[in-house]
């Protein structure tokens, strides 16, 4: 229902844009300057499109620090040649060619509907035309996840399976060419986060396989594929 004078969702939106401006456009105009010529970013981070799991504000970043893809249970499909656009792996493409960052984080995170989808795929009616079929990138997950459910391990499988979706997406990121290219060079490294926002904690891949170990504050995180580089200005205080 509309809300009259500005006071809805779309409201507080403008007036959150006027304290944007107020608080760092018009407080920083030497980072606003230096963005005008172009971005920089070392950082690039795939994150679920879940309106509660903003990477930028979980990380407390800055305007230039992340260049950020989002989609449904941040997923990154395997390399494909089939000819159709692949959104995410264009802008992975880009961030990693064209913006030269040197990490690339992927950021799962607890209660997330796209990996529950995932697992109900095969136990229900298809509900969506287009979330269904996408989830089925990371289609092993549920493979690893069956036998495992029952009604009273439900939640804990549902976290399991947040975490494998983060794996799958890491092996399925360390496949692209361009991507396996610059990790033999020792020029960019792969991190694989969960965020447990029922907790406020971070957690990170120790490799390819896991496990995930809690991230403390100010502590520098291992790749869990590439090599360990020098310290970064982009750290996430959560946890």
């Amino acid at each position: 229902m509309h809300q009259p004078g500005g006071h809805g969702a779309l409201g507080r939106l403008v007036a959150g844009f006027d304290r944007f401006r107020q608080d760092h456009f018009e407080a920083d105009h030497d980072l606003y300057d230096r963005l005008l010529d172009g971005q920089q970013p070392e950082v690039l981070v795939i994150a679920c499109s879940d309106s509660r799991t903003d990477p930028a504000i979980i990380c407390g970043a800055r305007p230039g620090d992340l260049f950020v893809v989002r989609n449904v249970a941040a997923l990154v499909p395997p390399p494909s040649t089939d000819g159709a656009p692949h959104g995410t792996a264009a802008a992975i493409e880009f961030g990693v060619k064209a913006l030269g960052v040197r990490d690339v984080v992927v950021l799962g995170h607890s209660f997330c509907a796209g990996v529950r989808c995932m697992l109900d795929h095969d136990h229900g009616a298809q509900r969506f035309d287009y979330v269904s079929d996408w989830v089925e990138v990371a289609r092993e997950v549920r493979a690893e996840m069956d036998g495992l459910v029952t009604e009273a391990e439900r939640v804990l499988v549902a976290r399991r399976a947040e975490q494998a979706a983060v794996l799958t997406s890491l092996r399925h990121l360390a496949a692209y060419p361009f991507v396996a290219e610059r990790v033999a060079a020792g020029t960019l490294s792969l991190h694989g986060w969960y965020f447990h926002f029922g907790w406020g904690v971070l957690q990170a891949a120790a490799g390819p396989e896991g496990p995930f170990r809690q991230l403390d504050a100010g502590e520098q995180p291992l790749p869990a594929i590439g090599r360990a580089a020098e310290p970064r200005a982009v750290r996430c205080p959560v946890a």
